[in-house]
């Protein structure tokens, strides 16, 4: 049933010539008689006027110059497009390096892969921006990296320019591999402490790894000025570089974690050593310590209501993204899969359902939360003049248990018009339908002349 249906979405977007590469302008839109929520201000009927990928203007009864595309909403829903503030889309083959306990050298930047199909499935479901990263099987494992979902570009046209790139670390069951059924002699750590000791070990190595090379760097002035020959460099180390990369403040800090007692204890190492901790995945149980986690300055990004899967996953409730919230953490709902980011709006709406928060803060959870989280707020996350044009169109309220997202704009391109795509899937299946009788008719014509 998946395979037919793929193969449906291909036929459908190859029709309305959605798998081509994207124009090399934007045009310039206006979006007329839409209930706007911009997040930054009060919700508001009106338009959206965007140039060149920008929010130009929002405001009532606003008008079309010439050569601006005009789309009448007739009175669905405007929001800042979803941030998927965790992912594992776009990027091609296994997101687990399984070959050693660090692997802080290696970067998902290296295999991003804009032909996956998921990336259109999320512009489906509203989502125009994402943190695609490393999977959780290391203590720290590789870069992270902030991509817009403009499908049908290349893959560096994905990466999105200014947002910082990130460390993926890991606590808990998946580093100290508890779940693991590999044949073999089983690796060090085995333990939630040695997860963490091997974390404090790799920043004291990278710490030397940064003197010597500072001591290199000052030998070889010293040469200089001397007229001699310079000295030889320290042995280049990848692994230790992006350690390193995290001690200057050059990658910020994304980590796995589940259990309240450990994500207190790595907030005290990343004190230690003075690096920048910005937000928890998962982090299910960050509803018992939101005091702390406020006074840290740390968010977190989980599921509405997904858990016990496995132990350390057991001990939440459907309210702990809004309890955390309600105390002043910044929380960001996530999807952490293809198939539920399809959806978050609906997870979202959850927060209000289950835990009380407000229609204003749950939406927040999807657009700036996740913006601020990414480091990506100064130009996505709401719907203001000068920002980017990413936004999403649903027919109800977005919380709305019936709503359906009709259309999805990314720098102002529309990038999924459902109306249209269910027409050229109609076309495609009809013509696909033709050619089949077409081939029978003459599979017969021929059997019948032997």
């Amino acid at each position: 049933m998946k395979t037919k249906i793929f193969v449906s979405t291909l036929l459908a977007l190859a029709a309305a010539g959605l798998l081509t590469s994207l124009p090399a302008a934007p045009k310039d839109l206006l979006l007329k008689n839409g209930h706007i929520i911009p997040v930054a201000g009060p919700n508001l009927d009106g338009d959206i006027l965007i140039r060149d990928g920008k929010i130009v203007r929002i405001g009532p009864g606003l008008p079309a110059g010439p050569g601006i595309e005009v789309v009448d909403l007739g009175g669905k829903w405007v929001m800042p497009g979803i941030i998927d503030s965790h992912s594992h889309i776009a990027l091609e083959g296994d997101v687990n390096e399984m070959g050693d306990l660090i692997t802080a050298e290696v970067d998902v930047r290296d295999i991003i892969n804009p032909q996956d199909i998921n990336i259109y499935y999320a512009l489906t479901g509203g989502v125009t921006s994402i943190h695609t990263m490393h999977g959780s099987a290391n203590p720290i494992a590789g870069r992270g990296v902030v991509l817009k979902l403009r499908w049908g570009a290349k893959a560096s046209a994905l990466v999105f320019q200014g947002a910082p790139l990130t460390s993926k670390w890991a606590l808990g069951e998946n580093p100290k591999q508890t779940n693991a059924m590999m044949p073999g002699r089983t690796r060090y750590p085995r333990s939630r402490m040695g997860v963490e000791a091997s974390i404090r070990k790799q920043f004291d190595l990278a710490r030397d790894y940064l003197k010597a090379w500072d001591e290199y760097e000052r030998k070889v002035k010293s040469a200089a000025k001397a007229k001699q020959p310079p000295p030889l460099p320290p042995k280049k180390d990848y692994r230790l570089e992006g350690v390193a990369d995290i001690l200057k403040g050059k990658l910020w800090i994304r980590c796995h974690a589940y259990q309240s007692e450990e994500m207190l204890s790595i907030m005290k190492l990343c004190k230690d050593y003075g690096v920048k901790l910005v937000c928890f995945e998962h982090g299910l149980e960050g509803y018992r310590i939101a005091d702390e986690l406020k006074a840290y300055g740390v968010a977190v990004s989980t599921f509405a209501d997904f858990w016990a899967y496995k132990w350390e996953a057991y001990n939440t409730n459907p309210h702990a993204a809004a309890l955390m919230a309600k105390r002043g953490v910044l929380v960001a709902i996530n999807s952490d899969d293809a198939e539920r980011m399809r959806h978050l709006f609906n997870d979202a709406a959850k927060t209000v359902r289950f835990g009380g928060l407000s229609e204003a803060e749950a939406i927040k959870t999807l657009t700036l939360n996740p913006a601020v989280i990414c480091g990506i707020d100064k130009w996505t996350g709401t719907l203001e003049a000068g920002k980017d044009a990413d936004m999403a169109v649903f027919s109800r309220h977005p919380l709305d248990p019936y709503t359906v997202c009709e259309m999805t704009v990314v720098d102002g391109k529309i990038l999924f018009d459902r109306a249209k795509y269910l027409e050229e899937r109609k076309k495609a299946e009809e013509e696909k339908k033709k050619e089949a009788e077409a081939k029978a008719a003459k599979d017969k014509k021929v059997g019948g002349e032997v």
